[in-house]
């Protein structure tokens, strides 16, 4: 009997964590996600599942035309947007000058309800019209950081105007590249 409840058991998980890979929106079966336990305080995330590869920049964005971090700078970050992120150090792949959010939503794919999500860029939402939106906003979102991310229905917390930035870092073993977003404040120099 107990046999037959760890099979039953190893089965069930098994056919969860498939079907959760497979309800990411157009997701490459080749592409490779890291999925870390939230543990900050301000986030609600039950996991975060952001690809390994962050791809380009959102049509649109400017760069930044004298980034305090421009590409290639090593930095140490102090953002805590996931478990492994604070203190880790990490290299800019890219600077811009946009509006950048806060976000609250829930995911198209079923998952729980996500609060205070650092950060989707004015060029991540569809049809947001003038940056910057209000606090409290409500919009769709066009960003795919995580599944159920694309197309969700969300409200803006709150904005900032400073630089942001992509980055390569490496979080709980995996190598990250093109990460998005950081904000200069959530960035140091390397001592």
């Amino acid at each position: 009997m107990k046999r037959v409840i760890a099979l039953t058991a190893l089965t069930l998980t098994s056919a969860l964590a498939l079907s959760a890979c497979g309800e990411a929106d157009n997701a490459d079966p080749t592409e490779t996600t890291v999925t870390t336990a939230a543990t900050s305080a301000d986030e609600d995330h039950g996991a975060h599942d952001h690809p390994a590869d962050g791809g380009a920049p959102p049509a649109g964005i400017e760069q930044a035309a004298d980034p305090t971090y421009p590409a290639g700078t090593e930095v140490l970050l102090t953002a805590d947007h996931m478990p492994g992120m604070e203190g880790a150090e990490a290299t800019i792949s890219g600077a811009f000058d946009t509006t950048t959010y806060s976000v609250s939503y829930t995911p198209t794919n079923g998952g729980a309800p996500v609060t205070d999500h650092r950060w989707v860029v004015h060029e991540e939402l569809l049809d947001p019209g003038q940056a910057p939106l209000p606090d409290g906003a409500e919009v769709v979102l066009d960003a795919e950081h995580m599944s159920g991310m694309k197309g969700a229905q969300a409200t803006i917390d709150y904005s900032t105007d400073e630089t942001v930035y992509m980055v390569d870092l490496i979080v709980d073993g995996m190598a990250m590249t093109n990460h998005k977003w950081v904000t200069e404040s959530e960035i140091q120099p390397l001592p």
